[in-house]
């Protein structure tokens, strides 16, 4: 018994000591970017881990998809078929409308169409912490992917990554209660700010005037403001309007269009880089050009003129003589 009780206070003892050092990294953490480093480092060592939890669920698939009978194969095949066939007849129209906008640019005199690039990467991992929604894909410095980059799925926007590991990043959900971005409605451009609420289900708009022109199943996307996500992304569908609540502004709640809690294919939307500076010396750049071509097609025109005008201009220019001169150089 002796032993036992002369290793309890040294026991004690390493346990305080290795509760103050925790505590140090975590406030070392909070208030400094000093652990950074050190966290991507871990990130990296941890990614082959993610890949082994996630290993069981592949193998599940694989293994489902194998011991499928025939005919539910081609029940699915007949069923794609036909899908691809509605995706082709969208293509064309879509193809249709694109057309259509670059020769309203064109006679605009807007700058070059850039369309925005994207980057496929899969979801691997969930943020354990039920209050953060946050998740973790196998994207990352390698790949190009930079903190800020937006995020979205095939219905909608999801979210901006904010950290950024050699071969994986962390993505924050547009749900999260720290995260707001600006959108507008659709249907008349009434601009707002849409909060995460900390649920998957819904968001909130902040500050919507009660005289708003907003209401229920109005679509909202991506107002373009602040220069973090592209304009006319998706962002949510407005479900519930309260006015007349007491409160000074309407009670405005929208559901993400983005499938939050089961998409797995997510989009790494690489937008145009350039400052507001380069995009307006490149789109005068692009005036200059069109009124040199203008001016290259119309100097053709004036330089060969009929030759009935070209007999008849000496004719115009000379002044007519006054009344009576004829008849005194006759007398």
């Amino acid at each position: 018994m002796k032993p036992l009780f002369a290793k309890g206070p040294l026991l004690g003892v390493r346990l305080l000591v290795l509760a103050v050092l925790c505590v140090a990294l975590m406030v070392l953490d909070a208030r400094f970017d000093t652990l950074k480093p050190l966290r991507s480092q871990m990130g990296l060592v941890l990614t082959p881990f993610y890949w082994l939890a996630d290993l069981p669920v592949r193998t599940w698939q694989r293994a489902t998809e194998q011991l499928s009978t025939s005919t539910s194969l081609a029940a699915e095949n007949e069923k794609l078929k036909a899908e691809a066939l509605l995706m082709q007849r969208r293509l064309q129209k879509l193809a249709a409308l694109t057309e259509q906008n670059v020769r309203l640019r064109e006679l605009l005199n807007s700058a070059a169409l850039v369309d925005d690039k994207v980057l496929v990467a899969e979801l691997i991992g969930l943020d354990p912490n039920p209050f953060t929604h946050r998740i973790l894909i196998d994207k990352g410095e390698r790949d190009g992917v930079f903190v800020g980059q937006p995020v979205l799925d095939a219905s909608g926007l999801m979210g901006q990554v904010v950290e950024v590991m050699p071969y994986a990043a962390r993505v924050l959900l547009i749900t999260d209660v720290t995260h707001s971005i600006p959108v507008q409605v659709n249907r008349n451009g009434l601009r707002a700010i849409a909060i995460g609420t900390g649920s998957p289900d819904y968001l909130e708009l902040r500050h919507v005037a009660e005289t708003a022109d907003i209401k229920e199943g109005d679509l909202l996307v991506s107002s373009g403001l602040g220069q973090r996500f592209p304009s006319g992304y998706p962002v949510a569908q407005v479900t519930e309007v309260i006015r007349g609540s007491g409160q000074p502004f309407s009670i405005v709640r929208a559901t993400p269009t983005a499938m939050l809690n089961r998409s797995r294919y997510l989009l790494l939307v690489f937008s145009d880089s350039r400052t507001p500076e380069e995009r307006a010396s490149a789109a005068a750049e692009a005036q200059e050009s069109a009124d040199r071509e203008a001016a290259e097609q119309a100097a053709p025109g004036a330089d060969t003129a009929p030759a009935g005008d070209a007999d008849r201009a000496p004719e115009a220019a000379a002044p007519a003589a006054p009344p009576g001169t004829d008849g005194e150089a006759q007398q």
